[in-house]
This record gives C-alpha cells, sequence and structure tokens, in this order.
C-alpha cells in the first residue's frame, strides 16, 4: 500500500484544518503556542496543553454539560511534520512488500543460443530471456521486501494528540447510550446521529471504550461511520473524519493517556500497545 504525501493532503479532512495550513503566517489554533523567555528574541519551542471544552449531549441531543478536553500538542512549527511523519509511517508499515518479479537468470529456458552469432544478418542474442525480449526476465524489478519503519513512542503519542486538539472544534461528547438501543436498527442510529446534530453523509468517528453489540450492529451499515475503542484507535481515522463524538470516560481516558498529566507506560499499557499494533496489522492485511 503506497500512499503519497500529495494524495494524503487532498483526501484527508483534517488536513484542510489549520493545522496543516500550507502558509506559515497563517492563523493557528490557540492551543498550539509557542512559549518564550521575555531576555531572548528566539523564540523556545515546547510541547503547550490547553483546555478544551466539549459539550455534552444526552440521547435526545439535549445538552446537560460541559467536559474538559487536556491534551499534549506540537509548536505550529513542527505539528505538520510530527503528524505526516506518523501517519506516513503508519501507511508505510501496512505495505507487504510481497510484490516479486522474475530475473533472466530465474526466466525457465533461455539456455540454448538462438541462432548462430554470424551470417544471419541479424543483432547478435544469447539468451531468449533478455529482459529485451517479451517473456523475458524483468530489469531491475521489485523483490520481497520489509518496507516497515520506526517511531518514537512519545512522538507517535504526540502525533495522535495534537491531531485530536486539532479537531476539538468538531468534537462533541455524548452520554453512554449502550443500553439505549434494544435491538440492532440502523433506523434509529441515523435518527441519533441527526439529533446530534451530524450529517449522516458526513464522515464521522465514534470513539468508545466499549461497543455493545446492539450499537456495533446498528451503526456497521453506515458507511460514513467508524466506531472504534483506544485499542484500534489510529492517526488515519482520526484525520479522515469530517465529525469526532467521543463518551465521558473516553474523555477521560484521553486526558489519563494524552494529557499533560501523563508519566509513562507502565507494564500494561505496554502490552496495550502491542496488542493496538498487532490489531492494526491484521486490520491492514485484511484490508488487502
Amino acid at each position: 500500500m503506497a500512499t503519497s504525501a500529495a494524495t494524503l493532503s487532498s483526501s484527508l479532512s483534517f488536513f484542510s484544518s489549520s493545522l496543516f495550513l500550507s502558509s506559515p503566517s497563517a492563523k493557528l489554533p490557540t492551543f498550539l503556542s509557542l512559549s518564550s523567555k521575555s531576555s531572548s528574541s528566539k523564540p523556545i519551542l515546547s510541547i503547550s496543553s490547553q483546555l478544551s471544552t466539549l459539550p455534552i449531549l444526552s440521547f435526545t441531543g439535549e445538552k446537560v454539560g460541559e467536559a474538559s478536553l487536556d491534551l499534549k500538542s506540537a509548536p505550529p512549527e513542527t505539528a505538520r511534520a510530527v503528524v505526516h511523519r506518523a501517519i506516513i509511517t503508519d501507511l508505510q508499515n501496512k505495505r507487504r512488500g510481497t510484490a516479486s518479479t522474475l530475473t533472466r537468470s530465474e526466466v525457465r529456458g533461455g539456455g540454448k543460443k538462438p541462432y548462430p552469432q554470424k551470417k544471419t544478418g541479424r543483432a547478435r542474442r544469447g539468451s531468449m530471456r533478455t529482459p529485451l525480449r517479451p517473456g523475458g526476465g524483468v530489469a531491475f524489478g521489485p523483490k520481497p521486501r520489509d518496507w516497515s519503519i520506526k517511531i518514537n513512542k512519545k512522538e507517535k503519542r504526540l502525533a495522535i494528540s495534537t491531531a485530536l486538539s486539532s479537531a476539538a472544534e468538531n468534537t462533541i461528547v455524548v452520554e453512554d447510550f449502550g443500553d439505549k438501543f434494544e435491538k440492532p436498527k440502523t433506523k434509529d442510529f441515523i435518527e441519533a446521529l441527526k439529533r446530534w446534530g451530524l450529517d449522516p453523509k458526513q464522515k464521522s468517528m465514534f470513539l468508545m471504550m466499549d461497543v455493545p453489540e446492539n450499537v456495533d450492529k446498528s451503526s456497521r451499515n453506515i458507511g460514513t461511520l467508524k466506531m472504534l475503542t483506544p485499542r484500534t484507535l489510529n492517526l488515519f481515522d482520526i484525520l479522515n473524519c469530517d465529525n469526532l463524538v467521543l463518551t465521558p470516560d473516553t474523555v477521560d481516558y484521553l486526558n489519563g493517556r494524552y494529557g499533560e498529566e501523563y508519566e509513562g507506560e507502565t507494564e500494561e499499557e505496554e502490552e496495550e500497545e502491542e496488542e493496538e499494533e498487532g490489531a492494526e496489522d491484521q486490520n491492514a492485511d485484511g484490508a488487502q
């Protein structure tokens, strides 16, 4: 799976947001700020954190409160580079690298000289399996290779938190609605989207700690909707959606894992991250 940066910039929705503006002098969101010392005119780049207030909606669409999303964000000068590096890493690591062609030494046949070297009036030919003839080998063709590249865990986490922060303007929090669906019904889920002010024709991503069976079956027939859990959260889906829907438990999880107070990974979190990477690889293999 090969995707160029130019294709990404035209296909991902949040690349049109202020975080990915092509002009460095364009207006940037307030949460991406620089901290500078008064004694020096040269700004010092630092990871900042800005509190975002999100509305909490009930299942009927009424506002019942507010939630705070406090995530780390990269400075404006490096935000685009960090997110771009992380998304390219994810996409490139999904490549299987199984493309293979045969060289002239691997093609069957061609051991006998086709015709004499001289007195035929034709160009000299030593083998019928030369790359210059149909049916011959391929010169400089692809061979199986490992396309995977590495990225630091802290850098990847910062890219995800920066993308989530940039999506705060298009993010809402909905109370836990897992018990609202007594049976799977797509029509009821579409009506719920409209009550929450979401257009079913736009790309929406739901991030829930646990997806009940009836909710999963009610939403899986909506082509513009993605239902994710923290285990399957990935940068591509964050950037590729127009609206982001969270639950109160998810907000607490994001603040704990991508917030300013995050101290480091425990053994359980490291195991969860390995499981997430394995799940992403399985999804990539299934998609291909």
